[in-house]
Formats: structure tokens, C-alpha cells, sequence
């Protein structure tokens, strides 16, 4: 699979040319067979390097650069590899999906708790 569409490559790398901004995630990577799931906001002007949120389901999820061609180049059983979720929309700034990931333990998509979070964030502004 490739990993990123040419659209969603300039969307990141946009994104990385804007400084301090808390942006959208705008695509998620996870592991078909394991708990590892990556939300991407930025992509430096080299093509690899990734910033967002990193899981990797060890039940500390942090901030932080990934590179795209190691997530390329990792190969699964059964011929499958890191994949991109197609049908996922960010809907809050980076900040509440580390803040709701913080107190889950792991990345959480569940609308309720990313409200939560943004919620808290909002009241400790």
C-alpha cells in the first residue's frame, strides 16, 4: 500500500511549513496485526519525517517525529504491512488526541473522550 496519497503529501507538508500551529491530524497509520497506530500532522520538506502522535501499544503514546519509509519498509506476517486508515477524518487539533490518548493509555478516536479532553484542555487555558 502506499502510505501517502500526493494530496495527502502536500497537506502534511504544508502543515509543516506552518510553525506553532496545533493542527488537525490528517491521516492515521496503524498495524493490521498489533496495537501500533500513528496520527500524523506535519511532514518535514525531506519527504520522511512524520510529526504527530506515536502508539505503539506499549500504553504510552507521545508526541513526537516517525519516518515514513521505516513504516514502508516494516514487513508483517501474511505480506501485510503498516497500513493508512482511508476513512480517517481528524476533528480536533493535535493537542486534545494527546491529551484524551494520555488518559486512555493508548490513541482514542471515541468522540466522547476527544471531548472530554478538549474540554479539560479548554479549562486549565
Amino acid at each position: 500500500m502506499i502510505l501517502l496519497s500526493p494530496e495527502l503529501q502536500e497537506r502534511l507538508l504544508a502543515n509543516g511549513r506552518q510553525h506553532d500551529v496545533d493542527h488537525v491530524p490528517l491521516v492515521k497509520f496503524f498495524n493490521p496485526l498489533g496495537a501500533a497506530t500513528w496520527l500524523a500532522t506535519e511532514l518535514d520538506e525531506d519527504n520522511d519525517t512524520l510529526f504527530g502522535l506515536a502508539d505503539l501499544g506499549f500504553g504510552y503514546p507521545e508526541l513526537g517525529a516517525f519516518s515514513l519509509s521505516e513504516m514502508a519498509s516494516v514487513r508483517l506476517p501474511l505480506g501485510l504491512g503498516i497500513e493508512r486508515d482511508l476513512w480517517f477524518e481528524g476533528t480536533f487539533p493535535l493537542s486534545v488526541y494527546f491529551a484524551a490518548a494520555r488518559t486512555a493509555g493508548r490513541i482514542v478516536l471515541d468522540d466522547d473522550l476527544l471531548h472530554a479532553a478538549a474540554e479539560a484542555l479548554r479549562q486549565t487555558e
